[in-house]
Protein backbone atom coordinates (compact mmCIF):
# COMPACT_ATOMS: atom_id res chain seq x y z
CA UNK A 1 0.00 0.00 0.00
CA UNK A 2 1.17 3.52 -0.81
CA UNK A 3 0.27 6.45 1.40
CA UNK A 4 -0.76 9.62 -0.42
CA UNK A 5 -0.77 12.73 1.76
CA UNK A 6 -3.28 15.33 0.64
CA UNK A 7 -1.38 18.14 2.34
CA UNK A 8 1.77 20.15 1.73
CA UNK A 9 2.30 20.55 5.47
CA UNK A 10 5.79 19.52 6.58
CA UNK A 11 4.42 19.15 10.12
CA UNK A 12 1.97 16.45 9.05
CA UNK A 13 4.78 14.55 7.35
CA UNK A 14 6.90 14.78 10.53
CA UNK A 15 4.02 13.57 12.70
CA UNK A 16 3.34 10.63 10.38
CA UNK A 17 7.02 9.69 10.67
CA UNK A 18 6.42 9.21 14.42
CA UNK A 19 4.16 6.32 13.42
CA UNK A 20 6.82 4.82 11.18
CA UNK A 21 4.82 5.94 8.17
CA UNK A 22 6.64 7.03 5.06
CA UNK A 23 4.65 9.28 2.74
CA UNK A 24 4.92 7.93 -0.79
CA UNK A 25 3.39 10.91 -2.56
CA UNK A 26 2.12 14.40 -1.72
CA UNK A 27 -0.93 15.61 -3.66
CA UNK A 28 -2.65 18.56 -1.98
CA UNK A 29 -6.15 18.77 -3.49
CA UNK A 30 -7.50 22.14 -4.53
CA UNK A 31 -10.71 22.76 -2.57
CA UNK A 32 -12.57 25.90 -1.59
CA UNK A 33 -11.87 26.55 2.10
CA UNK A 34 -14.24 29.49 2.42
CA UNK A 35 -16.47 29.12 5.50
CA UNK A 36 -20.16 28.88 4.71
CA UNK A 37 -22.67 31.25 6.24
CA UNK A 38 -23.64 30.08 9.74
CA UNK A 39 -21.14 27.21 9.71
CA UNK A 40 -19.64 26.40 13.12
CA UNK A 41 -15.85 26.00 13.35
CA UNK A 42 -16.07 22.25 14.02
CA UNK A 43 -18.51 21.66 11.15
CA UNK A 44 -16.32 23.81 8.90
CA UNK A 45 -13.17 21.85 9.74
CA UNK A 46 -14.88 18.50 9.16
CA UNK A 47 -16.45 19.64 5.87
CA UNK A 48 -13.16 20.94 4.48
CA UNK A 49 -11.40 17.70 5.45
CA UNK A 50 -14.17 15.65 3.83
CA UNK A 51 -13.96 17.81 0.68
CA UNK A 52 -10.18 17.31 0.57
CA UNK A 53 -10.31 13.51 0.96
CA UNK A 54 -13.03 13.25 -1.69
CA UNK A 55 -11.01 15.42 -4.11
CA UNK A 56 -7.76 13.51 -3.55
CA UNK A 57 -6.74 11.56 -6.64
CA UNK A 58 -5.82 7.99 -5.65
CA UNK A 59 -4.67 5.00 -7.67
CA UNK A 60 -5.86 1.45 -6.92
CA UNK A 61 -4.29 0.28 -3.68
CA UNK A 62 -3.43 3.78 -2.45
CA UNK A 63 -4.44 5.04 0.97
CA UNK A 64 -5.12 8.77 1.15
CA UNK A 65 -4.85 10.99 4.20
CA UNK A 66 -6.08 14.58 4.48
CA UNK A 67 -6.54 16.95 7.37
CA UNK A 68 -7.52 20.45 8.28
CA UNK A 69 -6.82 22.59 11.32
CA UNK A 70 -8.66 25.71 12.34
CA UNK A 71 -8.44 28.03 15.30
CA UNK A 72 -11.78 29.04 16.77
CA UNK A 73 -12.51 31.92 19.08
CA UNK A 74 -16.15 31.36 19.96
CA UNK A 75 -17.85 30.89 16.57
CA UNK A 76 -15.16 32.86 14.76
CA UNK A 77 -13.07 30.76 12.36
CA UNK A 78 -9.43 31.85 12.15
CA UNK A 79 -7.74 30.14 9.23
CA UNK A 80 -4.35 30.87 7.75
CA UNK A 81 -3.76 34.62 7.68
CA UNK A 82 -3.45 36.25 4.27
CA UNK A 83 -0.73 38.65 5.41
CA UNK A 84 1.14 39.99 8.46
CA UNK A 85 -1.64 42.50 9.22
CA UNK A 86 -4.22 39.75 9.47
CA UNK A 87 -1.82 37.60 11.54
CA UNK A 88 -1.37 40.54 13.94
CA UNK A 89 -5.14 40.97 14.19
CA UNK A 90 -5.54 37.26 15.01
CA UNK A 91 -2.83 37.42 17.69
CA UNK A 92 -4.41 40.51 19.27
CA UNK A 93 -7.75 38.66 19.44
CA UNK A 94 -6.13 35.58 21.01
CA UNK A 95 -4.08 37.61 23.51
CA UNK A 96 -4.97 36.76 27.11
CA UNK A 97 -7.73 34.36 26.09
CA UNK A 98 -8.49 30.68 25.67
CA UNK A 99 -9.48 29.36 22.27
CA UNK A 100 -10.11 26.05 20.55
CA UNK A 101 -7.96 24.35 17.97
CA UNK A 102 -9.94 21.89 15.87
CA UNK A 103 -8.17 19.36 13.70
CA UNK A 104 -10.01 16.90 11.52
CA UNK A 105 -8.31 14.01 9.76
CA UNK A 106 -9.69 11.62 7.14
CA UNK A 107 -8.31 8.45 5.61
CA UNK A 108 -9.62 6.89 2.39
CA UNK A 109 -8.99 3.46 0.94
CA UNK A 110 -11.05 2.55 -2.11
CA UNK A 111 -14.60 3.80 -1.52
CA UNK A 112 -14.34 3.80 2.29
CA UNK A 113 -13.62 6.90 4.36
CA UNK A 114 -12.77 7.04 8.05
CA UNK A 115 -12.80 10.48 9.71
CA UNK A 116 -12.27 11.92 13.19
CA UNK A 117 -11.86 15.34 14.72
CA UNK A 118 -10.07 16.46 17.85
CA UNK A 119 -10.82 19.63 19.78
CA UNK A 120 -8.10 21.04 22.02
CA UNK A 121 -8.08 24.17 24.15
CA UNK A 122 -5.20 26.64 24.24
CA UNK A 123 -4.54 29.60 26.50
CA UNK A 124 -2.45 32.51 25.25
CA UNK A 125 -0.87 34.85 27.76
CA UNK A 126 -1.62 38.57 27.40
CA UNK A 127 0.60 39.81 24.56
CA UNK A 128 2.24 43.20 24.32
CA UNK A 129 2.58 44.97 21.01
CA UNK A 130 6.33 44.26 21.09
CA UNK A 131 5.67 40.53 21.57
CA UNK A 132 3.24 40.43 18.65
CA UNK A 133 5.78 42.27 16.47
CA UNK A 134 8.50 39.80 17.52
CA UNK A 135 6.28 36.88 16.49
CA UNK A 136 5.49 38.52 13.17
CA UNK A 137 9.21 39.15 12.52
CA UNK A 138 9.91 35.40 12.69
CA UNK A 139 7.50 34.79 9.77
CA UNK A 140 6.43 31.65 11.66
CA UNK A 141 2.80 32.82 11.34
CA UNK A 142 2.78 32.05 7.61
CA UNK A 143 0.62 29.11 6.61
CA UNK A 144 -0.60 28.51 10.16
CA UNK A 145 -4.20 28.64 11.36
CA UNK A 146 -4.72 31.51 13.77
CA UNK A 147 -1.35 32.98 12.82
CA UNK A 148 0.79 30.81 15.09
CA UNK A 149 2.40 27.41 15.46
CA UNK A 150 2.57 25.84 18.91
CA UNK A 151 5.83 24.12 17.96
CA UNK A 152 7.54 27.40 17.05
CA UNK A 153 8.53 30.63 18.79
CA UNK A 154 4.91 31.26 19.82
CA UNK A 155 5.20 28.40 22.33
CA UNK A 156 6.74 30.96 24.72
CA UNK A 157 3.30 32.61 24.95
CA UNK A 158 1.22 29.47 25.60
CA UNK A 159 1.17 28.63 29.31
CA UNK A 160 -1.58 25.98 29.12
CA UNK A 161 -3.23 23.51 26.77
CA UNK A 162 -5.87 20.84 27.25
CA UNK A 163 -6.11 18.20 24.58
CA UNK A 164 -3.76 16.87 21.95
CA UNK A 165 -0.46 18.65 21.35
CA UNK A 166 0.00 16.86 18.02
CA UNK A 167 -3.52 17.88 16.92
CA UNK A 168 -2.69 21.50 17.71
CA UNK A 169 0.38 21.04 15.47
CA UNK A 170 -1.89 19.77 12.69
CA UNK A 171 -2.38 16.01 13.01
CA UNK A 172 -3.75 14.06 15.99
CA UNK A 173 -1.26 11.18 16.06
CA UNK A 174 -3.26 8.68 18.16
CA UNK A 175 -6.47 9.19 16.18
CA UNK A 176 -4.58 9.08 12.87
CA UNK A 177 -2.98 5.78 13.86
CA UNK A 178 -6.44 4.34 14.52
CA UNK A 179 -7.77 5.53 11.18
CA UNK A 180 -4.80 4.14 9.25
CA UNK A 181 -5.15 0.77 11.01
CA UNK A 182 -8.87 0.73 10.16
CA UNK A 183 -7.90 1.21 6.50
CA UNK A 184 -5.48 -1.73 6.70
CA UNK A 185 -2.36 0.42 6.58
CA UNK A 186 0.58 -1.00 8.54
CA UNK A 187 2.25 1.33 11.04
CA UNK A 188 5.90 1.25 12.15
CA UNK A 189 6.95 -0.77 9.11
CA UNK A 190 9.57 1.79 8.02
CA UNK A 191 11.44 2.02 11.33
CA UNK A 192 14.01 -0.68 10.56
Amino acid sequence: MKLVLGSGSPRRKELLAQLGVRVDDVRPPDVDETPRRGETPRDYCNRVTRDKINALALDDGDVGLCGDTTVALGRRIMGKPDDADQAAAFLRLLSGRRHRVITAVAVRAGDRIWQRDVVSHVKVKPLSGAEINAVLATNDWQGKAGGYGIQGPFAAYIPWISGSYSAIMGLPVAETAGLLRAAGFELFKDLS
